[in-house]
Formats: structure tokens, sequence, C-alpha cells
């Protein structure tokens, strides 16, 4: 499968109005887009992540500050768990 990516293009006027710095406004559009795809079961929260180019954790504090509720399946408890007691 061939790699593809896609460009968006946002009006300056639009940018503009925007409450963010300028410098902060294509990662915070990154992320949320990521984080909106995530909650509605797009995409996988890994994937997700990967796009917004989190490690795990702070992708999670993402979620949690758009109070987006962790889709967790058993493959995620078992990594928690492999964590919790590898790390004693």
């Amino acid at each position: 499968m061939q790699s593809q990516s896609i460009t968006i293009e946002i009006p300056g006027d639009i940018i503009h109005t925007m409450k963010l710095p300028r410098n902060q406004v294509k990662d915070y559009l990154i992320v949320d887009i990521a984080a909106s795809l995530y909650k509605q079961g797009i995409l996988s929260f890994g994937k997700a992540r990967q796009l917004c180019k989190m490690s795990k954790w702070e992708f999670q504090r993402e979620l949690g500050i758009r109070k987006i509720e962790r889709h967790f399946e058993e493959k995620d408890l078992e990594e928690d768990i492999d964590f919790a007691f590898s790390s004693k």
C-alpha cells in the first residue's frame, strides 16, 4: 500500500481569528483532529497519537483535557497490567 498524505487549507483570515498564538495553530488542529477521530472510533488510540506525534501518556492527557473517554480493550488492559508489574 502506497503512503499517501493530504493537505488541508485553512484561509488566513480564519487562522487570524483563532484565539491561539499563530505558532500553535497547526499543532492544536492536528491534536484536535486526532482526538476527534479517536472519539468517533475512526482511528485507534495508537494511530491517533501517531498522527499528532505524542507519547501514549501525552495523548491520554489531551483526551482528558477534552473529556474524551478512552476506548479500553482487553489488550490495553493487558499492556497496563504488564507495565504496572514491570515497574516494581
